[in-house]
C-alpha cells in the first residue's frame, strides 16, 4: 500500500469522495479510479464497462472494478451520456493498476448541458482537497 504522500494525482482532474477522477476536455468528461483507489484494491482482475449510448446522472453506479481482494462500485461523477468506453480494459484489466489515467481510463461522458457539469465540476474536489480528505 501506498503511503499518502506517494500517490499520483495529476494537478489538472477532479476527484470525488467515491475515489474516481474526471478530466475535463470541453463537454465531454473522462472518467477513471484514482490511484488511491486502484493501490487500495490491489491487481484488478475485471472491469465492467457501461454501454455506449447509456445515459447517467450523477453519483449514479456504471460499473465495477474486481480485483482479487473485493468488488467495488464505480459512480459517476457528473452526468451525460456514455460516448466512449475502454475496450482495451476487457483483455488488460491490470492497465487500471498499471496507468489508472493514461491507458486505464474507463469512460467517456458527454455533458448535456454545460451549465450543469460546470456546477457538478465544482462539487468534485481538486487535488489538494482529496489529498486532505485522504488525511482524514
Amino acid at each position: 500500500m501506498k503511503e499518502i504522500t506517494e500517490l499520483n494525482l495529476p494537478e489538472n482532474l477532479k476527484y470525488s469522495d467515491s475515489h474516481e477522477w474526471a478530466g475535463v476536455e470541453g463537454d465531454v468528461v473522462t472518467i477513471g479510479i484514482d490511484d488511491y483507489a486502484q493501490d487500495q484494491l490491489g491487481e484488478v482482475v475485471f472491469v465492467e464497462l457501461p454501454e455506449v449510448g447509456a445515459t447517467y446522472s450523477k453519483g449514479e453506479q456504471f460499473g465495477t472494478v474486481e480485483s482479487v481482494k473485493a468488488v467495488s462500485e464505480i459512480y459517476t461523477p457528473v452526468s451525460g451520456e456514455v460516448v466512449a468506453v475502454n475496450e482495451s480494459l476487457a483483455d488488460a484489466p491490470e492497465l487500471v493498476n498499471n496507468s489508472p489515467y493514461e491507458n486505464g481510463w474507463i469512460m467517456k461522458i458527454k455533458a448535456n448541458d454545460l451549465s450543469e457539469l460546470a456546477s457538478e465540476l465544482k462539487n468534485l474536489k481538486d487535488k489538494a482537497a482529496y489529498l486532505e480528505m485522504l488525511k482524514g
